[in-house]
């Protein structure tokens, strides 16, 4: 087995990404009753959980993402509350929905939510498209968000792959293995999604399979939930897995802290924000680069406010 942190010892030589081999039927099968099984022992139940409104979806995946469970379920309600469907970000400020944002960490995906609200409410009505491509299309969307929003708004099958299906597929399937790239991952988690989208249909089977695309991923999401705080996180066997660095002293919280100053108090000019902050002028300077770069803010007179 590999040790905890998969750490100093002779790696088991791993083949090209190119060269592993379908898993069998046999084992797609016994995976996959496991994990539904694991999944319905430690099912977890969030607000998010209770409807199919592929809005209420797509936000909840957005928040989910790098940010702790229990941090979005008192800010997901409270969201809704504010902005009811898209068309209601779409009516607000930069700024509001930058405010409403704050405390959730990662500012970029509140900024991209409401890029995406424009979008939306100006091109499609306000509704959301409803394929996996076209998702992925919007500001902020990966492969992952589409997915989730697929699954548990529409309950279609799409590869999901997230911080907890990792875990999952590290543990149960490379659970003697070091340095397992991305590529493999994706791979099995195309095969599983494959498998259970046609599981039904399939005569390889003496007894059907029952899962929908929303049961499926939940067991996924909770079975990897449970994993990671029982056992030493089983994505340190991913080769693309890093250790967050600290966010104490940071340039992430600098960035953050800057972009709260301007939100309180829009059109402060450089010499404000330095002696209410007390950072180093070079670290002002390369945080309002970046944020003027990434249309959070602009420059007016010199004096910085949302750009809204």
């Amino acid at each position: 087995m590999c040790k905890e942190a998969c750490v100093p010892k002779p790696k088991r030589a791993r083949r090209p990404t190119d060269d592993v081999q379908p898993l069998n039927v046999e084992t797609l099968t016994s995976f996959v009753r496991h994990v539904l099984s694991e999944g319905q022992k430690h099912y977890r139940d969030f607000a998010w959980r209770q409807t199919t409104d592929p809005y209420s979806i797509l936000l909840s995946e957005i928040m989910l993402q790098q940010t702790q469970v229990a941090r979005v379920v008192g800010y997901y309600e409270r969201w809704l509350e504010r902005f009811p469907n898209i068309d209601a970000i779409a009516a607000t400020s930069t700024s509001e929905v930058l405010d409403a944002w704050q405390g959730l960490g990662y500012n970029r995906r509140g900024l991209a939510l409401k890029r995406l609200a424009d979008e939306i409410s100006e091109v499609r009505g306000g509704v959301l498209p409803a394929s996996y491509e076209e998702l992925q299309q919007l500001p902020g969307v990966g492969p992952a968000t589409a997915a989730g929003v697929m699954a548990f708004a529409h309950n279609k099958f799409a590869p999901y792959l997230e911080t907890n299906v990792r875990s999952v597929v590290l543990h149960e399937l490379f659970a003697d293995d070091c340095e397992v790239c991305d590529k493999e991952v994706k791979m099995v988690v195309e095969q599983v999604t494959s498998f259970l989208s046609q599981a039904q249909d399939s005569d390889l089977l003496t007894e059907p399979i029952i899962a929908d695309a929303r049961s499926w991923n939940y067991a996924l999401l909770d079975y990897g939930s449970w994993l990671k705080k029982t056992f030493p996180n089983p994505s340190r066997k991913s080769k693309q897995h890093t250790k967050q660095s600290k966010f104490e002293g940071s340039f992430r919280q600098k960035r953050a802290i800057l972009l709260r100053e301007i939100l309180a108090q829009p059109n402060s000019c450089f010499e404000e924000l330095r002696g209410r902050t007390g950072f180093e002028a070079t670290d002002i300077e390369r945080v309002l680069d970046l944020l003027c770069q990434e249309r959070f803010i602009v420059c007016d007179n010199d004096r910085y406010r949302i750009d809204d």
